[in-house]
Parts: C-alpha cells; sequence; structure tokens
C-alpha cells in the first residue's frame, strides 16, 4: 500500500460567518490510500477554533508513512486498530480511516453500504447553512432556498430574531456556536414556541452544559461538547440529540460504534460536517440512513471543490453507488 498526501486550499463561494469568526477559505489536507490500481480518499481540515495544525499532519505522515505502507490489507476495522496504536490527532485517524474504507471498497467492489449492510433508502434531507447576518438577509436567503431544511447561525441571542424566523413556518434549526448566555438558555427551554425548532446546537461554550435541562422545550443538540463515544453518558441529563462528526470521532469506524451507542441511549443523532470538500462530504453521506439529522452541505459551501463522489443537491443526499466512498478526483 502507497500513501500520498496533499495540501489544498478549499475557497468558499462567499464569507462563511459565525460565532468563533468570519472566514473565506480552508485548507485541507488530502490523503490518497493506494494498492494494485485502486485508490482511496480521505481528508481533514483546518478549523481555528479546534487548533488544528495541518503542517504538523504532514510532519506525523512523514513519521508514520513507513508503517502504513507495511501494512497488507486487512479489513478496515482492522486497520484502524492499527492506526490507534499511531497516537493521531482525530482529525488526521479521520482522514485515514476514510481513505482505507474508500481504498478497501474499491478492491472489494463493493460500496460502504454494501460492506456494512446499511439502509440507503428514505434517507434525512440535509440542511443549509445561514451565515450570521441581519436578520432580514438571513430571511430572504431563506425564502429564495431551494433547499427545505435550514441551520441558522447567531451570534448570541436576540429574542425578537427568534419570534421572526419562527414565524417563517420552515423547517430550521438555531447554531449558536456556544455564544448563549446561561440566561439565554433558561428562557430558550421555558419558551414552547422553540420547539418548533428542529434542535438548538452548541448553546455554551465546552463543558457549561450544566444549565441545560433536557426536558426542556428546547432540544439541546452537543456539538463541540461531544466529541467521541466517551462523551455520550456524561450528556445524557441535558442533551437530546448530538452531532456526530467524523473528524471530530476519529473516522467511519468509530462514528458507526457512536451511532449504535448513542442509538441505546435514546439520543436523537445528526451526521454533521466542516467546511469540506466532497471528499469529506462522501463519507458522511454512507451514515445518513442511520440519524435523524443531517448537516451535510459543506461542499456545497465550496467554489473549487476538486472531487466527485456522493454528494447533496438542494437537501437531498445522492448517494454515487461506486465502489468504496464513490471518490474520483476531478
Amino acid at each position: 500500500m502507497k500513501i500520498n498526501f496533499t495540501l489544498k486550499e478549499l475557497r468558499l463561494k462567499e464569507t462563511f460567518s459565525i460565532a468563533y469568526g468570519n472566514y473565506n477559505k480552508r485548507d485541507a489536507l488530502l490523503i490518497q490510500l493506494s494498492h494494485q490500481n485502486c485508490k482511496g480518499y480521505g481528508e481533514c481540515v483546518a478549523i481555528d477554533y479546534y487548533h488544528i495544525d495541518l503542517q504538523n499532519f504532514v510532519l506525523k505522515l512523514k513519521e508514520i508513512q513507513t508503517q502504513i505502507e507495511a501494512q497488507k490489507i486487512i479489513h478496515p476495522k482492522a486497520f484502524f486498530q492499527f492506526l490507534l496504536n499511531l497516537n493521531l490527532h482525530p482529525f488526521l485517524l479521520s482522514a485515514l480511516d476514510c481513505a482505507y474504507w474508500d481504498l478497501f471498497g474499491k478492491l472489494e467492489n463493493k460500496n460502504f453500504i454494501e460492506l456494512n449492510q446499511l439502509p440507503s433508502e428514505n434517507l434525512v434531507e440535509s440542511s443549509i447553512t445561514i451565515s450570521v447576518g441581519e436578520i432580514e438577509k438571513q430571511i430572504q436567503k431563506i425564502e429564495k432556498s431551494s433547499w427545505n431544511t435550514f441551520k441558522v447561525k447567531c451570534k448570541g441571542l436576540d429574542k425578537k430574531n427568534v419570534e421572526k424566523l419562527l414565524l417563517l413556518n420552515k423547517n430550521m434549526a438555531l447554531d449558536s456556536n456556544a455564544s448563549f448566555t446561561d440566561e439565554d438558555c433558561v428562557w430558550l427551554q421555558e419558551n414552547d414556541e422553540v420547539q418548533k425548532f428542529s434542535y438548538l446546537e452548541q448553546p455554551r461554550p465546552i463543558d457549561h452544559y450544566k444549565i441545560l435541562k433536557k426536558e426542556g422545550f428546547a432540544n439541546w443538540m452537543a456539538d463541540e461538547d461531544c466529541q467521541n463515544l466517551d462523551s455520550l453518558e456524561e450528556l445524557i441529563p441535558y442533551y437530546k440529540s448530538v452531532n456526530i462528526k467524523l473528524m471530530k470521532c476519529g473516522g467511519l469506524t468509530p462514528a458507526l460504534e457512536m451511532i449504535k451507542k448513542a442509538r441505546e441511549l435514546n439520543y436523537k443523532i445528526m451526521i454533521g460536517c466542516m467546511t469540506e470538500s466532497t471528499v469529506g462530504i462522501s463519507a458522511g453521506c454512507v451514515l445518513t440512513g442511520l440519524v435523524d439529522y443531517a448537516d451535510l452541505d459543506g461542499a456545497n459551501l465550496v467554489s473549487n471543490d476538486y472531487a466527485t463522489g456522493n454528494f447533496v443537491e438542494n437537501g437531498k443526499i445522492m448517494l454515487s453507488q461506486k465502489p468504496g466512498l464513490g471518490i474520483e478526483l476531478k
């Protein structure tokens, strides 16, 4: 098996504004694993609020390259166990795990859904993200959109804006990216109108969730608070829903375990994404038959996508049916 890796720049179609900041591009690390005539692809991106340094990832890949290339082709779950011994950051672990699933499926001539016997019918629709901005502009974007499901970003709570959004009568979620106060959270979970939002994501900074009450009207969804399998038990009294992102948890292999455990604990589950190309989004799409919500619009926000595969069209998940994760570079 051979490994290649390349740093890429993803340019965004328009400024992506969230409570953490404004972004016009994302740097990405593309990993290619190849064997015989097949190539598998995985990706991770630099997210500033996760303190991701892709240059460090490149140095790590150079350090472990001979170990990876010495590996025989084994089942992806066994390959993941090998990766766990290499002490990798979850973002880098995810890129390698997804690339290997893509390669393995292509070698076996089976797609990920066939290999794992997953459902692929009646998939949930993905939301499209509406950046932080003036409420009138946000409403205009929603009303003009051909998508049916929306995630509206906000920075802090404006109760009048909440009322205006609810009047639209759309399938809509609210994501404050940890910018709500304790008082905001109390108001939201005690306001019965708030249950019209499909969910309210990551209201407070990491580990500040004790103010949240699961039995309130708000369907609180953990994002940064829910990093991996170990997070799920402790969040039970506070969150009804969890956002599972492949880069956070370390890839498709641990995501399958997280989904299973979250189901056992009666969480509602979302497959989410960062701002990614179709390489990253293709991996997320294959899990949408297992979840309640999807937020996989990352590649739709990018102007220079460098891959094809599974994709999202006006919110609908379109599975390529090709082997592996169906990823090909343009």
